[in-house]
């Protein structure tokens, strides 16, 4: 059992690159071209970034497909030492794909992903099922619960969510969101917008902004996820709110408003 410990384990180059080698098959692809396959691919994590990315050995890409980058990206991905385009018939993604600096991944190549960054591949796929924005890191865990807790969600004062029946979404590093049936929800005082985000554990979600002014209160602040990748199908169609820009109380506790990689990007956002 050591030595199969000892063969998944993390390692550390000396730029603060984290990675470890994956079983998994990853493919990658643009239009019906399969840019990469690789039965040996490494998940990344680079210094600063909370979610992995995958890079290749030269061996398993469509090489052919890279040129050297005419402008490239320096300074990103942990001071990569080459950036390559990639060409596919009369189309050019700039900076799609780039090497590490690190002597452990000498040999590999990462690539941007579509709906991450436009310079990406269009589709990935772990096995036989798509994955999106990024890879699923391995050493987190998302865990939908039902519970009979009674969670109050107010908005400037206003209470705008009140159920005994919510489904309790755990997910490694961020605070637990409190998923609120539609029937439980005053959604009259919320708009819907345009908004939509992805995730790989949860699926893509759409947003609603709170009418009703504030100086703290950022558009987009409500989410739900009509179809959910199957692991959490306990939030269908269920309402979540950012924990940090709302109150939230849980059997009479008034929850702390967290500090998480949203809250910058929350406070970012102009205030309706």
């Amino acid at each position: 059992m050591s030595t199969f410990l000892t063969a998944r384990s993390v390692r550390t180059t000396p730029e603060g690159i984290f990675w470890e080698p994956s079983e998994r098959w990853v493919r990658g692809r643009t239009g019906d071209i399969t840019v990469v396959d690789s039965r040996h691919p490494v998940l990344v994590w680079e210094p600063g970034l909370p979610v992995p990315l995958y890079a290749f050995p030269r061996e398993e890409i469509r090489t052919d497909l890279l040129r050297p980058a005419k402008n490239p990206r320096l300074g990103t991905h942990c001071g990569s030492q080459i950036f390559y385009d990639l060409e596919i018939g009369d189309e050019l993604r700039e900076n799609a794909a780039w090497t590490f600096p690190a002597d452990d991944l000498a040999d590999h190549i990462a690539f941007e992903w579509f709906r991450r960054s436009s310079r990406g591949l269009d589709h990935w796929y772990e096995e036989e099922e798509e994955i999106f924005i990024h890879p699923r890191d391995p050493h987190k865990r998302v865990d939908a619960l039902p519970s009979s807790r009674h969670v109050k969600v107010a908005i400037n004062g206003t209470v705008v969510a009140d159920t005994h029946r919510p489904v309790l979404l755990f997910e490694t590093g961020l605070p637990v969101r409190y998923y609120v049936p539609r029937e439980d929800v005053r959604l009259e005082l919320l708009v819907h917008t345009d908004h939509t985000s992805g995730c790989p554990y949860k699926g893509t979600a759409e947003y609603w902004s709170w009418e009703g002014g504030g100086a703290d209160t950022p558009p987009n602040l409500v989410w739900s996820y009509p179809d959910p990748l199957p692991a959490v199908a306990a939030i269908e169609r269920l309402v979540a709110f950012y924990n940090e820009a709302v109150d939230i109380t849980v059997d009479g506790e008034v929850l702390e408003r967290p500090v998480t990689p949203f809250s910058s990007t929350l406070a970012a956002r102009p205030s309706r």
